[in-house]
């Protein structure tokens, strides 16, 4: 139903995003990608990439006063360091080349991605690889939000580690409120002592003796769906396995998992699975939310609830060792420029790539050729489903 594509390189004129499918008369605010796209770039522990870049979004395509028009939308954030690189990354064949980077970075791309595309140089690899490229990702996720909204539907996120470091939280959690405090957080984490921890851990991989990396875990949420978004009927239709694949293609991501996640093999099924209650009042609810929203591959009407797992990020600013890889010596890995932490960039990244996941199945479930026609065919549903008892949870 949603298809899109992105194209760029990290120091290349641009990135690009194009998104076909969405309905028309959308409305399309640039501002408001802006905002997510600025979300994208903070967080403690970032490095001098982010003081380069100010990332704004124009709007190419498919949209017309406002609003979208039902034609691919084409999007493009310029790359202010391109001024830069313009005979590093020159289109054309140019007099004298860049020398090759020849030093592959253990945990990127780069070393397979060399053997792969049959190249003496990491930089093709490096460029396309980058986490920059995040950045399209981020303006397509904000361009579908108001199709979410329209039906609904609200995602945000909060860190809940980071260094080993772990956010505490008694009892059942809203959602809102934690991302609210987050977003007042350097490290976009809700509890204050853990903040406090987390900020003084990456301090110390700052510091010049220890120059080290953290990785941490982020926790999404998706906020207001109904019943029956995704489908147990093919293995590529099922709403869990289509998210866990869009968050675990955000880089540096090594584990995704959904409500309880790795913890339901450990425990008795009794202490697993969410009890069904109803009340004539308040309709069908859950005790708990262990199954994190989803079962059998459908939303279940409680908030969907997913965690991502980001290692630490591969270029270190004390280099690993690694292999020259046209000499074949023992050489230190290549360092450019890198991050201390990026969690707080990466859950941001993946409220978008959940944003991209979810319009795609509300278009999937409801259609429509119009936001008008969608939120008609989706209004028509929610009232079948609440003449069989089910109502809105408070999320």
């Amino acid at each position: 139903m949603l298809r899109f594509l992105t194209g760029g390189e990290s120091h290349g004129p641009s990135l690009t995003a194009i998104a076909d499918g969405l309905p028309s008369n959308l409305a399309v605010d640039a501002s408001e990608i802006n905002r997510h796209l600025r979300r994208r770039q903070g967080g403690y522990g970032r490095g001098g990439r982010q003081q380069i870049e100010t990332d704004t979004v124009e709007i190419l395509s498919g949209v017309r006063y406002g609003r979208t028009m039902g034609g691919p939308v084409t999007l493009l954030v310029r790359n202010r360091d391109w001024e830069n690189w313009h005979e590093r990354m020159s289109v054309m064949p140019v007099e004298n080349p860049a020398p090759p980077i020849t030093q592959p970075r253990p945990g990127h791309a780069d070393f397979p991605g060399m053997l792969k595309y049959s190249t003496d140089d990491l930089r093709p690899i490096l460029e396309r690889s980058s986490a920059r490229n995040t950045t399209a990702l981020v303006a397509l996720g904000a361009l579908c939000r108001p199709l979410l909204s329209a039906v609904g539907i609200q995602i945000v996120s909060h860190v809940v580690t980071i260094g080993g470091i772990h956010a505490r939280f008694e009892g059942r959690q809203n959602y809102l409120d934690l991302a609210e405090r987050a977003e007042t957080s350097p490290v976009r984490c809700a509890d204050p002592a853990a903040e406090e921890k987390m900020i003084a851990a990456i301090d110390v991989c700052m510091q010049e003796e220890t120059r080290d990396t953290l990785g941490g875990v982020f926790e999404v949420a998706v906020l207001g769906c109904p019943p029956g978004l995704g489908s147990f009927v093919q293995w590529d239709r099922k709403l869990d396995s289509r998210l866990a694949a869009a968050l675990m293609s955000i880089q540096a991501i090594k584990g995704v998992e959904l409500g309880m996640g790795f913890e339901v093999g450990s425990i008795p099924g009794s202490r697993v699975h969410d009890e069904l209650f109803f009340a004539e009042a308040e309709g069908f609810s859950r005790g708990t939310n262990n199954a994190g929203g989803i079962e059998g591959g459908m939303t279940n009407g409680e908030p969907i609830v997913v965690r991502a797992a980001m290692k630490p990020l591969s270029t270190l600013p004390t280099p690993l060792a690694s292999v020259d890889m046209q000499t074949r010596t023992a050489v230190k890995a290549h360092f450019e420029r890198s991050d201390v932490c990026a969690v707080p960039a990466a859950a941001t990244i993946g409220e978008a790539m959940a944003a991209l996941v979810l319009a795609d199945a509300v278009l999937e479930k409801f259609g429509g050729d119009s936001l008008e026609e969608t939120v008609r065919n989706a209004q028509g549903y929610l009232h079948a489903i609440k003449e069989k008892g089910w109502q809105p949870q408070t999320q």
